[in-house]
């Protein structure tokens, strides 16, 4: 088992997913997902070291593209990341946990769930400019032992500018590219999320 130093992370249970409708890739009827995922009801905080070798929770993951006049953020996961099971691998999402530090007046709701998305997003990158962010889709992949244990909420920014740097060593090689070189050269090198998010939303 693998030490996160205690962290907390949101989670749900996997029969709810399953209750909701489970699925592998894409699902773009956000709505019903979301009312039912970000319902106090239906969430809590579960050690990390715990819920990441425990396949009967999902642990809720923003998975945020950003995009700029056609082209899509891309990097390569370097070891400083978090997740030691992606390194070296390319991706065009970058995202993160929801902590208890991110609760808000709705704890585990949607405003404690949207805290997490600004805060992950603000430790990763530096961003010049304004930016719109959306829901997109939800993603799920149940191939690899990575997938089983994490339910990923797709968002996309549209920025204002591509002026963008990374705010940490686990984000190398940070550049846009356009669609037609991450669905041609780079493509095979990217991780199974980035591969549907291009599959089926870009």
């Amino acid at each position: 088992m693998r030490d996160y130093n205690g962290e907390e992370i949101l989670v749900i249970p996997r029969e709810l997913f399953d209750e909701l409708g489970s699925f592998q890739g894409i699902e773009t009827d956000i709505i019903r997902y979301l009312e039912a995922i970000l319902d106090p009801a239906n969430n809590f905080f579960m050690d990390r070291a715990e819920a990441e070798d425990d396949p009967s929770f999902k642990q809720i993951i923003p998975y945020a593209l950003f995009h700029h006049e056609g082209k899509y953020l891309h990097y390569t996961r370097g070891k400083s990341g978090g997740e030691s099971r992606l390194h070296a691998q390319g991706s065009v999402g970058i995202g993160g946990h929801i902590n208890p530090d991110d609760e808000r007046a709705d704890p585990l709701g949607r405003e404690t769930y949207l805290a997490g998305v600004e805060r992950e997003i603000d430790e990763e990158l530096h961003i010049t400019g304004g930016h719109k962010n959306r829901i997109v889709a939800l993603l799920n992949d149940d191939s690899n032992d990575v997938g089983k244990v994490h339910l990923g909420v797709v968002h996309v920014f549209e920025l204002e500018s591509n002026e963008v740097s990374s705010a940490e060593d686990a984000l190398a090689n940070l550049a846009f590219q356009s669609a037609a070189s991450l669905k041609g050269e780079l493509y095979d090198s990217l991780e199974t999320w980035s591969k549907f998010c291009l599959d089926q939303i870009i």
